[in-house]
């Protein structure tokens, strides 16, 4: 489906872009090469292919689903991977999901939680007979009860002599770096390998974000931000990239109104009011 579509599309195809470019939804073709992103990336890379256990941390809106789904897209087909979008279950709810998604879906016929976690672990010994390893990563990973995190880590435990067989990834907000501080996760944080952190973008990177979206959706790159433009832009969003997004598509916006291809700072200005209660 193209941007002429729809209403909303047809401003933009006027303005000369074949796509969306500040779309909020985490579309990894327009996946920011930031410094940040690339280093978090390749160290849960190295995770996910080595059995390690990382963490990710970052405050609401700096990319973490972006950066998740780019991993996902990018493993290599022998890794399986349980990703799991809802963090609000109870053990044996997450066992069994794991499981599933292991399996190609197919559930376990267990419903005890010691059976379930046998049942896991044989799946995986016969699986990595085969050649294959296996990753978990949890979004949302903040809400995890400290039960659930618990489970995680004995699966995670598993291993032959060489390897272990099970990678973990915890991608949530800094209050799972609250919760994995607690004594009694003790035996969990001292296994973490790699603890990244997303921070906001400073202004030279949000300079960088605008053209990059821009240069990726517009058919001739004869569209640009003023310089003052995204002088405002990040000072109002703080360089938050979700937040440059709802200004970013408010802006591009205000211009096909006034029929011109350069965001002003006005623009700017105003399209971030729109949101200057939600920021606060």
């Amino acid at each position: 489906m193209g941007v002429q579509d729809n209403t909303l599309g047809s401003c933009y195809a006027t303005l000369g872009f074949n796509s969306i470019p500040f779309s909020i939804t985490p579309d990894t073709s327009l996946a920011f090469p930031g410094a940040q992103y690339v280093s978090a990336y390749n160290q849960l890379y190295y995770a996910c292919t080595n059995g390690a256990l990382a963490v990710l941390s970052a405050e609401i809106g700096l990319g973490k689903t972006l950066l998740i789904r780019c991993l996902i897209r990018a493993l290599p087909t022998h890794v399986k991977i349980a990703y799991l979008i809802n963090p609000l279950l109870d053990q044996v709810a997450l066992l069994r999901e794991i499981y599933a998604e292991f399996n190609g879906g197919d559930p376990p016929a267990h419903e005890h939680l010691p059976s379930l976690h046998h049942a896991l672990v044989n799946l995986v010994l016969r699986g990595a007979a085969r050649g294959h390893r296996y990753v978990i990563i949890v979004d949302e990973a903040h809400r995890l009860s400290t039960e659930a995190l618990e489970a995680l880590r004995l699966l995670s435990n598993l291993e032959t002599e060489q390897v272990k067989l099970i990678s973990l990834v915890l991608a949530g907000q800094p209050e799972l770096e609250r919760t994995l501080s607690l004594r009694a996760m003790r035996p969990l944080r001292e296994r973490i390998g790699a603890w990244l952190r997303l921070r906001p973008m400073s202004r030279g990177e949000c300079d960088a974000y605008v053209r990059h979206r821009i240069s990726r959706t517009h058919t001739d790159g004869r569209f640009a931000f003023t310089p003052a433009a995204l002088w405002v832009l990040h000072w109002r969003t703080q360089g938050v990239p979700r937040r440059i997004n709802l200004a970013g598509e408010r802006a591009v916006l205000l211009a096909s109104t006034h029929n011109t291809r350069r965001v002003s700072w006005t623009m700017v200005w105003d399209a971030c009011n729109e949101f200057a209660k939600v920021w606060k």
